[in-house]
C-alpha cells in the first residue's frame, strides 16, 4: 500500500477539496449550509486561518486557506470542522449514509469521506489557477451557466475587490455554458 504524506508549510496557503460520503448532496440543504458556515466560523475563530476563496457544491467543498505565520496544523482544523458539523447535523435530525461496521468502529458517521485532498500553493500563478478553478467549479458541474449565478462561492467578493469582472467567463446569453480551454489570464483549466 502506498505511503500517504501530507505537505505542511508553516504559514502556507493550501487548496482543499472535501467530499461528502458517497457524494451524497448534503449541502443541497439550506440547513446543512447554515450549520457548516457556523461551524467553519467557530473553528476559524478558535484556530485562525484566512479563507482566500471558497465554493460549496451539494456534495463537495473547495477552498483556499492561508494559515498564520508558523502554523502548520490544517489537519486539526479539518478534523474539528468535520466532527462538529457531523455532531450538530445528526443531533438536529440530519442523516448520513449507511456505513460499514468497520466505519462505525472507527466512529465514522457517513457524512464525510474519510480523507480530504490538499495542495500547498507554490506561487502566485498556482494561487490564481486554484482561485479560478474554485470559482468556475459550479459551471463545470453544470449547476449554473456563469460563475456569478452560484450563490455559495467567494466569487462576489473577488468581483468587489476588483479581481474579476461580473461577467468573468459568463455565458448568460448563450444556451449552454462552454467550457473554456484557457482562462483569460492564460492559465489552463483542469483538475
Amino acid at each position: 500500500m502506498p505511503e500517504y504524506r501530507r505537505r505542511y508549510v508553516a504559514g502556507g496557503t493550501f487548496f482543499f477539496t472535501v467530499v461528502t460520503h458517497r457524494r451524497r448532496p448534503v449541502f443541497a440543504s439550506a440547513q446543512a449550509r447554515a450549520y457548516l458556515g457556523r461551524v467553519m466560523r467557530q473553528v476559524q475563530q478558535d484556530h485562525p486561518f484566512e479563507m482566500v476563496a471558497t465554493v460549496l457544491l451539494p456534495e463537495h467543498w473547495h477552498c483556499l486557506w492561508t494559515l498564520p505565520d508558523g502554523d502548520v496544523d490544517y489537519s486539526k482544523r479539518w478534523g474539528l470542522i468535520k466532527a462538529t458539523f457531523t455532531k450538530s447535523w445528526l443531533a438536529d435530525g440530519g442523516h448520513g449514509s449507511l456505513v460499514s461496521s468497520a466505519r462505525v468502529k472507527h466512529r465514522e458517521r457517513g457524512i464525510w469521506q474519510k480523507r480530504y485532498w490538499e495542495h500547498a500553493i507554490r506561487d502566485e500563478i498556482d494561487l490564481m489557477r486554484h482561485v479560478h478553478y474554485i470559482h468556475y467549479n459550479p459551471v463545470k458541474h453544470g449547476l449554473v451557466r456563469c460563475p456569478h449565478e452560484w450563490p455559495y462561492s467567494s466569487f462576489r467578493h473577488w468581483v468587489e475587490d476588483g479581481y474579476y469582472g461580473e461577467d468573468w467567463l459568463c455565458d448568460c446569453r448563450g444556451a449552454s455554458a462552454p467550457v473554456p480551454e484557457r482562462f483569460r489570464d492564460g492559465t489552463t483549466f483542469g483538475e
